[in-house]
């Protein structure tokens, strides 16, 4: 018992690193003002599409309206922010500047923890060294920072699970312990996968590619092969579990199976029809009532006017695959090197946030490159990430907060690489 609750126990971090990060980003908010957001559009920027549902629930028209007026029932963004954001308004009011100053804090709190697991991915995979500089790193590093205290959307919230995820994927597996805990794959933890990729399904569901090869390394690690089969059939019932309401509701609404979220066809003419040219500054509908791409919204309904979007696209695009192979090449180097903002934010400004963007992904690419040299344990599960998750991004559209939650990895390979620059002492452990 003294030896489990001793590795436990290295595994955790110092509390301080959790609380710094929080009263930082909460601190920031408050005196930076960053919870009194811009009326412009309606206070459209008070959470975008997702606060447009959220004020549609706390007032009575359902999970509905992403856009401007009452646009009837939507499938536009999973569920799982929305409904926060709902919660909140109805406890403290559509769109004020106290709902906002509790939001940011919420993200705040779910930013804050990511640094936890941070902590434990590093000290499991690498050294307490590497641990404590990349949770550090993480709590009060301003990149870290921008997206819990600026921003009424999921990022936090799904960088916090799915960091959780790859901690849980790491005990799972056993990494990092001095004594093989024969119950590493214990029906909880099983559960809690599931639970936790069903929480991450409802609020990003484009990190579901990672999700089987995440399942099925967790998996080829087991001791008891036939055991964990089971147990990870268990931990699908409750991730089945999880999406069924949502999948239930939007059968029951749209008559069509919307298994997460029902946009992709306007999203691909809004990023790869004609005129696109790879950035994705606007919203995908334009933000005026009377607007005739609006009001056709409208009329059609969600659905139908999804499907006409795609079938515009798929007709622009075999026309122009030349075009279309050009602009997802573009994207893929905005979602590594930062996508620019409008020519009339400040150029010196712009400058450093594209340097500090880029700089992180090319420190966390090479960290990571060798992580795999030097045969750390869960590299290879890492650079399934770092391939799978920006997939959708490539071929459909790019912002610089879709790298949000493979950036908890990139502050770890960060320091992994600079202090494997370092000579190592002599008596230093590894």
């Amino acid at each position: 018992m003294t030896a489990t609750v001793t590795t436990s126990n290295r595994f955790r971090a110092p509390w301080v690193i959790f609380w710094a990060g929080f009263l930082l980003r909460v601190l920031v908010i408050t005196i930076g003002h960053t919870y009194k957001i811009r009326l412009a559009q309606d206070h459209f920027q008070f959470g975008w599409e997702m606060g447009r549902i959220g004020r549609a629930l706390a007032t009575g028209y359902g999970y509905a309206d992403p856009f401007v007026g009452h646009t009837g029932p939507t499938a536009w963004v999973p569920p799982l922010y929305p409904l926060l954001i709902a919660g909140v308004f109805k406890l403290t009011g559509v769109y004020t500047a106290f709902s906002a100053w509790i939001l940011l804090t919420l993200n705040s709190l779910f930013s804050a923890a990511t640094a936890l697991f941070i902590y434990e991915i590093a000290t499991r995979c690498y050294n307490q060294r590497v641990a404590k500089w990349s949770a550090w790193l993480w709590a009060v590093y301003p990149a870290a920072l921008q997206y819990a205290i600026h921003w009424v959307w999921e990022m936090s919230l799904t960088a916090m699970l799915f960091t959780w995820a790859l901690a849980l994927a790491l005990r799972m597996r056993n990494i990092g312990e001095s004594e093989t805990d024969t119950d590493a794959q214990s029906t909880a933890r099983w559960l809690g996968f599931g639970l936790l990729w069903g929480l991450i399904s409802l609020s990003n569901a484009t990190l579901l590619l990672f999700l089987p090869i995440c399942g099925l390394w967790i998996l080829f690690g087991a001791q008891r092969l036939t055991a964990s089969i089971g147990k990870a059939a268990l931990a699908s019932v409750v991730f089945l579990a999880i999406l069924t309401p949502w999948i239930a509701r939007n059968a029951a609404v749209f008559h069509k199976l919307i298994p997460i979220r029902g946009n992709m066809g306007a999203e691909m003419y809004a990023g790869s029809g004609p005129g696109s040219n790879g950035f994705a500054f606007m919203a995908t509908l334009p933000l005026e009532e009377r607007n005739p791409e609006t009001m056709r919204y409208k009329a059609l309904g969600e659905v139908e006017y999804v499907r006409q979007q795609g079938e515009k696209w798929h007709a622009y695009m075999t026309t122009h695959h030349a075009h279309y192979a050009a602009i997802s090449l573009k994207r893929f180097y905005f979602f590594w090197a930062s996508v620019p903002h409008p020519v009339e934010k400040h150029a010196e400004g712009e400058f450093f946030r594209e340097l500090d963007y880029g700089f992180l992904s090319v420190a966390g690419v090479l960290g990571l490159l060798l992580s795999l040299k030097n045969r750390i344990a869960a590299s290879g599960l890492f650079a399934c990430a770092f391939l799978l998750l920006p997939l959708t991004y490539y071929f459909v559209t790019v912002a610089a907060r879709f790298r949000h939650p493979l950036e908890p990895l990139i502050a770890i390979f960060t320091v992994y690489l600079f202090q494997s620059a370092q000579p190592r002492r002599k008596h230093e452990a590894a």
